[in-house]
């Protein structure tokens, strides 16, 4: 029996390219919320032990000080529910499928008989690796800046259902509470985890909110615990002050929005004006020949 070596190193490095490109996609993909830290959260033992608190997260322990020195967005992680261990595990797996895609391809080009000098391998990996934990981080702050946007919107929507419901005479511990229940998605869910936990933990619930807004990056949320702090200890009547606050976040994400439709027009008109050149090259181009 004949073994074609070229074929089979072929066949080898192109799976280890796809098994490459498909870590890469998946990390890139929006992962689930992660349970765990909500559940520690909700659940802290009153003095914890360091074995207590080291047994959930010891399979990323060893990634504790890599993720020191990479100084990840700490905000952006809160936001999307992750640790800094798995930060630093996205872009090591990232600069790691960078890393072996040009040694595999210079591994093929070996079996197939074609030279290449030692240095093009060497910095091409190099290279690759540094692009490609640039993509993974720059996919974690595209990721936060549009959940941040999606928590700005829904917090519109929770200064609407909070004032409705101090409207309806409810105090503001449970107008903020019962506001949290109509909504479903993860935001809301987010905001329900933060008023439980100051329920648990006897705290006022806007001091809570504050913690989350200041925590995640967002800032809107923390203006719903200032306003409603008013209401809570100097019973103030806050439910106006609420939907004029919600009426100038919604003209200011409606300013936005229009600012990041503007900035994509203006990147649209550059390949159009290089379409235009290249139709322009194709009608000159006879007329040149004969020339």
């Amino acid at each position: 029996m004949i073994v074609n070596l070229p074929f089979v190193g072929g066949v080898v490095g192109g799976a280890l390219i796809g098994a490459g490109l498909f870590v890469i996609v998946r990390e890139s993909m929006p992962a689930a919320p992660a349970l765990a830290p909500a559940l520690r959260r909700l659940h802290q033992p009153p003095l914890a032990t360091p074995m207590a608190t080291a047994a959930p997260g010891r399979n990323l322990d060893w990634l504790g000080g890599l993720s020191r020195w990479l100084r990840p967005p700490t905000r952006d992680l809160a936001l999307l529910g992750r640790t800094p261990e798995q930060y630093a595990l996205s872009l090591l797996i990232s600069a790691g499928a960078g890393l072996l895609a040009p040694v595999l391809l210079t591994l093929i080009f070996q079996m197939l008989g074609i030279g290449m000098p030692f240095f093009v391998p060497v910095i091409g990996s190099l290279g690759l690796a540094a692009v490609a934990a640039f993509v993974a981080h720059r996919d974690v702050l595209s990721k936060a800046e549009r959940a941040r946007r999606e928590f700005s919107r829904a917090v519109c929507t929770y200064l609407d259902l909070v004032a409705l419901q101090l409207t309806a005479a409810h105090g503001p511990v449970q107008a903020l509470e019962n506001a949290a229940t109509v909504c479903d998605g993860w935001v809301f869910e987010r905001i329900r985890t933060a008023l439980r936990l100051a329920q648990l933990q006897m705290h006022s619930p806007w001091d809570e909110l504050r913690e989350l807004s200041e925590e995640i990056g967002v800032p809107e949320l923390g203006d719903v615990g200032a306003i409603m702090q008013a209401s809570g200890t100097e019973g103030a009547q806050v439910h106006e002050t609420l939907r004029t606050r919600a009426d100038s976040l919604r003209d200011q994400i409606r300013t936005d929005n229009l600012s990041r439709a503007e900035a994509v027009t203006g990147r649209l008109d550059v390949p159009g004006a290089m379409l235009v050149f290249v139709l322009m090259g194709f009608v000159l181009y006879p007329f040149l020949t004969r020339v």
